[in-house]
């Protein structure tokens, strides 16, 4: 490749080849190293606000700085003021202070450049692979063998919360996040609940930035959980009539009725009172009848 380098007069801001081709450090963190290296010494500012005036986001950066700090490039440390207050102070070096004989240089101009700073790369010398990496540790196994579903319950909940996140951007969510989710799906499954109602419990009111989808919907679906429907009690059984050994008339009671045992008085015959109620039905249609006033009055009497 052509690489084309303009000369500067001012506004620039010399790096040293070993930080900015150090291979442990992935390109967000080399990107972020050489930003917090342009700025002059006193700056202020937090991973929160890198983060927001940036396109990467919060997780991004916090893993860009996590990355420069496990290297020896950055560094915060708790200072005591004088009046008895802490306060966050970071450090950024522009060569790594980690390992045996690291010395930590002070801010201020930088040292001149030292012989053999840009290496120049042996041609002859025989390139060595990477370790191959091994099979994993039986706890990191039984992790993951413990993240995914037993049965087709969590296959089912993830494919319905990625088919009602699918058409909000600010939602999306790889596999290993819905099935991580699923466990707190499958209740709304148990208890009846299905796409309508997880939609709007899970999409209304959305804010402007979400900056993690998956914290953000574990908190919904676990807030806005509807309690469990009401158990439906069954009504109270009804009593059981029985027939009566002697009389065969019906009685709550099984065995013979209290009539045949000399307790209770004889019941009315059901014949007569069946005569006794046409008779009087008979005498209320004549009265309706008949056009003489007072009729109506004298038969029901």
């Amino acid at each position: 490749m052509q690489i084309h380098r303009s000369r500067h007069t001012r506004g620039f801001t010399v790096l040293p080849n070993t930080a900015l081709q150090d291979r442990r450090l992935s390109y967000t963190a080399r990107g972020l190293l050489a930003d917090l290296l342009s700025r002059p010494d006193g700056w202020r500012e937090d991973g929160r606000r890198m983060a927001d005036t940036s396109p990467q986001g919060r997780l991004a950066v916090a893993k860009a700085l996590r990355e420069l700090t496990a290297f020896g490039y950055y560094r915060v440390e708790r200072v005591r003021r004088p009046d008895g207050t802490f306060v966050s102070q970071a450090h950024v070096y522009d060569s790594p202070q980690v390992g045996p004989g690291a010395v930590r240089p002070g801010s201020g101009r930088p040292a001149a450049d030292d012989r053999g700073a840009n290496p120049v790369k042996d041609r002859g010398k025989e390139p060595t692979l990477p370790a191959q990496r091994g099979l994993p540790s039986a706890p990191l196994a039984q992790t993951e063998a413990q993240a995914e579903p037993s049965d087709a319950t969590g296959t089912e909940a993830a494919a319905l919360l990625h088919r009602v996140t699918a058409a909000e951007p600010r939602l999306r969510l790889g596999p290993a996040e819905a099935m991580t989710l699923a466990p707190l799906v499958a209740p709304w499954l148990e208890r009846g609940f299905g796409p309508r109602d997880l939609a709007p419990a899970l999409l209304s009111g959305l804010p402007e930035r979400v900056h993690s989808a998956s914290a953000f919907l574990r908190d919904r679906l676990t807030r806005k959980l509807p309690p469990p429907p009401e158990p439906i009690t069954a009504p109270p059984p009804q009593p059981r009539w029985h027939e009566c050994g002697s009389c065969a008339r019906p009685s709550p009671y099984e065995g013979i009725c209290r009539t045949c045992a000399g307790v209770g008085a004889p019941p009315p015959d059901p014949v007569d009172e069946r005569a006794r109620t046409a008779a009087r039905g008979r005498a209320l249609v004549r009265a309706a009848l008949d056009s003489r006033p007072g009729a109506l009055t004298g038969a029901s009497a």
